[in-house]
């Protein structure tokens, strides 16, 4: 649970508000999802409510896997982000903003996250911000000293690939030590979906029994067996 107390403002409602849903000014208007965060006003608009926060600090909020996150070149002009596990997904980096929800609670051997106990890579301790801003609410210094003084933060252009990306489907995958993520992270791509049902199927071949004799295999193994010299009876 967050204090807010603890926490400066702009912080407190970027780990709490609900973004993408449909601005209620623009509510008839194309775009109108809420996808952007003026750090100055401390609320979500949507694209076309940007005129009057131009001159302000502005975060551009992703989804991916149906969750919120943010690059990271942003979130480390704001506060320091070491351990927190980033994923890459066209050629940017990201970080999730809240942790998610787990469907099973298991801790065996391996790394995991210092607040919810998710499952991570080496070396990192945290798999979102919040988790990180928790853990150290918990420390005698708190989140003053790692909070950066940050008085310029614009969107980026409309013409860039990154712009406006919004792409709920895509899945997490691995990329492995040697992957253009580098050690440690993870990339964003549909392709997971292919690889994990390949390996499904395989395992599936694996396993399968082996299938009984079909009626034609076995009637043939019977007339194999009346073509052998038959054995007569003694004659008594």
């Amino acid at each position: 649970m967050l204090f807010s107390s603890h926490l400066p403002r702009w912080l407190q409602v970027l780990l709490t508000e609900k973004f993408f849903n449909a601005c209620i000014i623009h509510e008839d208007a194309k775009k109108n999802e809420k996808n952007i965060y003026c750090l100055d006003c401390c609320i979500s608009i949507c694209p076309n409510c940007l005129s009057p926060h131009s001159s302000h600090r502005l975060l551009q909020i992703r989804r991916y896997v149906y969750h919120d996150v943010i690059r990271l070149d942003d979130a480390t002009r704001l506060m320091d982000c070491a351990f927190v596990q980033s994923y890459i997904t066209n050629s940017a980096k990201v970080i999730f903003i809240n942790q998610r929800p787990q469907t099973r609670q298991f801790r065996g051997s391996g790394n995991f996250c210092n607040t919810c106990d998710r499952s991570l890579q080496d070396p990192y301790l945290f798999c979102s911000l919040s988790c990180k801003v928790n853990d150290l609410l918990r420390t005698e210094d708190g989140v003053s000293k790692f909070l950066f003084e940050c008085n310029f933060l614009p969107l980026p252009e409309a013409g860039s690939e990154d712009y406006g990306l919004v792409t709920p489907d895509s899945v997490l995958e691995p990329s492995g030590s040697t992957g253009s993520g580098g050690y440690g992270e993870v990339s964003l791509t549909s392709t997971a979906t292919t690889e994990i049902v390949r390996k499904k199927r395989s395992s599936l071949k694996a396993c399968r029994p082996t299938c009984p004799p079909t009626v034609s295999e076995v009637s043939g193994s019977l007339m194999n067996r009346r073509k052998k010299t038959p054995q007569r009876a003694p004659l008594y």
